[in-house]
């Protein structure tokens, strides 16, 4: 029986060694690149500029200083919200940038801690404020709600507004834009969201609902069977907020956590 323990104990510790070596953590350190799926489409996180084909925002900020504490450079690879999870299973990134806790996310992908927080509002065109006033007033068969194919607020309105009509549109097209165009009568995202576009879209507004609705952690999407990997990136996370670094960019780009 002793010898039984010992050589499964071999076995674990011989499996373990052979995980580590194939940690992606040990790819990009040997390739020196750091790639991170991002979708470019969501202010003020992460905001592409088509012209340079570059990337700004929250997001940005954080994989870069990732990418410079691993000492790698940092590629960022465009993705959209359909397959955000695909690309992260599928090796064609090693990480993504912020997105919302979701359990079906979670049967596929693993996560890192959370470092941010936020709730979901209502948007709508200004002249419509009258029309509502709290969430039950868009659960409605005349009602048209917008939500982008593969975010979680798809899932949401689908949940919120079982009467109402749903316009689900593709990315690159965001659901916001539906709104603009008159084509839905409102549009849920997140509270940071909410507030960049109805301070660049001066015909939208916010619904002064009584509370957003589903609280919600982001964090990084990682693949879910490289453990070394993710204890990594949760100890950089840990470090981090510690260090007020989260803190630091979220008021850099006028965000507050809830």
């Amino acid at each position: 029986m002793r010898k039984l323990f010992l050589a499964l104990g071999v076995c674990l510790l011989a499996f373990s060694q052979v995980a580590a070596a194939q940690s992606r953590l040990h790819d990009i350190l040997d390739k020196g690149v750091l790639r991170v799926g991002t979708t470019g489409d969501w202010n003020p996180m992460t905001m592409k500029d088509p012209a340079t084909n570059s990337y700004r925002g929250f997001d940005i900020d954080v994989t870069t200083e990732l990418a410079k504490d691993l000492g790698v450079k940092v590629e960022f690879v465009a993705t959209d919200w359909k397959t955000l999870v695909n690309g992260v299973t599928a090796n064609k990134y090693d990480i993504t940038g912020s997105a919302s806790l979701n359990m079906s996310r979670a049967k596929v992908a693993g996560y890192s801690q959370p470092y941010f927080y936020l709730a979901f509002v209502p948007v709508v065109q200004k002249k419509d404020l009258e029309k509502f006033s709290d969430w039950s007033d868009f659960d409605n068969a005349e009602v048209k709600v917008a939500a982008t194919l593969g975010t979680v607020q798809e899932k949401m309105v689908k949940e919120f507004f079982p009467s109402a009509q749903h316009i689900v549109i593709e990315a690159p097209a965001r659901d916001f834009q539906e709104l603009l165009a008159k084509r839905a009568d409102v549009s849920v995202t997140s509270n940071v969201e909410a507030a960049t576009l109805v301070d660049k879209f001066k015909q939208l507004a916010i619904v002064p609902v009584k509370e957003p609705r589903k609280p919600t952690p982001i964090a990084m999407l990682l693949p879910q069977d490289d453990q070394v990997w993710i204890n990594y990136i949760n100890h950089w996370v840990e470090l981090k907020k510690t260090q007020g670094f989260f803190d630091r960019v979220a008021a850099k780009w006028g965000l507050k956590s809830l």
